[in-house]
């Protein structure tokens, strides 16, 4: 693959693989060197856990390190030298591969469950909750089970008087077995299930895993195929920034604000309807191209549809952004500052509205953003204003990418997709795809005939529930709404 293709192939067979220990010391030494961790990935092979860690260094390339780690028993479990001690970014990947391997980060500060896998799934009760003492110290608890319709996630507000002292969340409610779904089917008939994992992503998450395959399978797509697969990314982007403006606007009751971004956000998703037949772009891509092409006609739609809802949503926004009751309550709420966005490893918007300018589709463009490239933006205040305005930004620049690119689409739309070959074996394929909250990860192995080892897939929610928690520090209490929206994070991406 490119140095900067989003998609990384691996041959297993040429890969050194190192113990356990020479594992965590090489990955601790790219830490030091400036390389950021995406991914933590343990799979269980007879007595052992075959360990991958993925990397991206300074030069943005992808890089990955292979070791392995002898089975421990519940008495005396495998260990190795936590990288969190020094690397905090890597606190909740230290914490996902515990869970799910045993493997046992020694010098972790905050080694608890992530989503109650396997033997743990009735013990939630004992979630080691972190207690903060003093006389006027009082505890507030919301959820799992929340007044609105949303999924269950259980919030523990450490508070003196009105002030959040400190926020934790404690997810893993759900138990929805998808990677184990997933490996129980043939790859080809993965992507329905794929594009549901998290159901506002399913083009991120859909165009990741028919990359990961078409690179396995030694498929070179067409840049018009590829162009078409970003129309469908940045309408969801879109449509799904919107969704977080539109409970913003809400929450400080900017009923104008609210009800306008509600309605805009319709006009995009019935616009991706109209050319695949899905609101949510489900059934759009498959491996190997896309069902659903854009002609002419459906591209003339679409750039009707984005020239109308460009001149509405400048004059919501200028509504929005000058209003003094919206500046007032949003402006210092929130804040999480630059250094420790990078400290605890942000990605995706929530990363960059802290000043941390990272965005998949800058350092890793792939064919199609090298040719019609995206600009990195970035707010510098990490507040909830600057998620605020950088969502709109976006929202601004991917309707300026679509004008550019739809035009450039021939006439007649795009093949259907083509039949795939066979898998590589002994192949290992990360795939990310830079989704509206942050790059989705997903992780393919294949074994000796090409066959599916392992999927693993990572939403960008996962990293980023505990610049969530360190938002409301400092914070009131009745902060909190705004701050949960402005991160706009996924339940059922982080359970998966």
């Amino acid at each position: 693959m490119a140095p900067h293709s989003p998609t990384l192939l691996v041959d297993l067979r040429r890969a050194p693989v190192l113990d356990l220990a020479a594992w965590a010391q090489a990955v601790a030494q790219a830490l030091d060197a400036g390389s950021r961790l995406v991914t933590l990935v343990g799979r269980p092979d007879g007595a052992q856990t075959v360990l991958t860690a993925v990397l991206q260094d300074n030069t943005h390339g992808l890089q990955v390190l292979r070791g392995v780690a002898e089975a421990g028993t519940p008495g005396n479990p495998a260990t190795y030298a936590s990288l969190t001690a020094h690397h905090p970014a890597a606190q909740m990947l230290e914490r996902a591969l515990w869970e799910q391997s045993g493997l046992v980060p020694l010098g972790h500060p905050w080694l608890k469950p992530v989503r109650f896998e396997g033997a743990r799934q009735q013990q939630m009760h004992t979630y080691p909750f972190f207690s903060v003492r003093g006389q006027a110290v009082h505890e507030v608890g919301v959820g799992p089970v929340h007044a609105s319709v949303i999924e269950p996630g259980h919030f523990r507000f450490m508070c003196h008087g009105e002030q959040v002292q400190h926020l934790e969340i404690q997810l893993g409610y759900q138990h929805r077995g998808v990677e184990a779904l997933l490996q129980a089917r043939p790859p080809l008939l993965r992507t329905p299930l794929v594009e549901t994992v998290a159901g506002d992503s399913s083009i991120a998450y859909a165009w990741g895993y028919c990359a990961a395959l078409e690179a396995l399978a030694g498929e070179e797509l067409t840049p018009e195929i590829n162009a078409a697969r970003g129309v469908a990314l940045e309408l969801e982007r879109v449509a799904m920034h919107l969704v977080a403006v539109t409970g913003l606007a809400t929450d400080v009751a900017f009923l104008q604000g609210g009800t306008s971004y509600g309605r805009l956000r319709t006009a995009i998703i019935n616009a991706t309807q109209r050319v695949c037949g899905s609101r949510f772009g489900r059934g759009w891509l498959r491996p190997g191209g896309v069902r659903h092409g854009i002609d002419a006609p459906r591209a003339q739609d679409l750039l009707q549809t984005l020239a109308a809802f460009a001149k509405d949503l400048a004059e919501v926004n200028a509504l929005m952004l000058s209003a003094r009751s919206v500046r007032v309550r949003f402006q210092g709420v929130g804040t999480v500052p630059r250094k420790a966005a990078l400290d605890i490893g942000l990605v995706g918007l929530a990363a960059r509205a802290s000043g941390v300018a990272i965005d998949t589709r800058h350092s890793l463009p792939g064919a199609l953003y090298t040719a019609h490239p995206v600009p990195l933006l970035t707010e510098p205040d990490g507040d909830c204003w600057a998620r605020l305005c950088l969502r709109l930004r976006e929202i601004d620049a991917s309707v300026q990418w679509l004008q550019r690119v739809l035009p450039t689409l021939p006439a007649h739309g795009q093949s259907p997709p083509a039949a795939l070959g066979a898998l590589a074996a002994h192949t290992l394929c990360v795939s990310l795809q830079e989704g509206f909250r942050g790059p989705v990860v997903q992780v393919l192995e294949t074994g000796a005939q090409g066959q599916p080892l392992q999927h693993t897939l990572q939403d960008p929610s996962l990293l980023n529930w505990f610049g969530l928690a360190l938002s409301l520090r400092n914070n009131a209490i009745s902060d909190f709404p705004l701050c949960n929206k402005s991160f706009d994070l996924s339940y059922c991406g982080n359970d998966l």
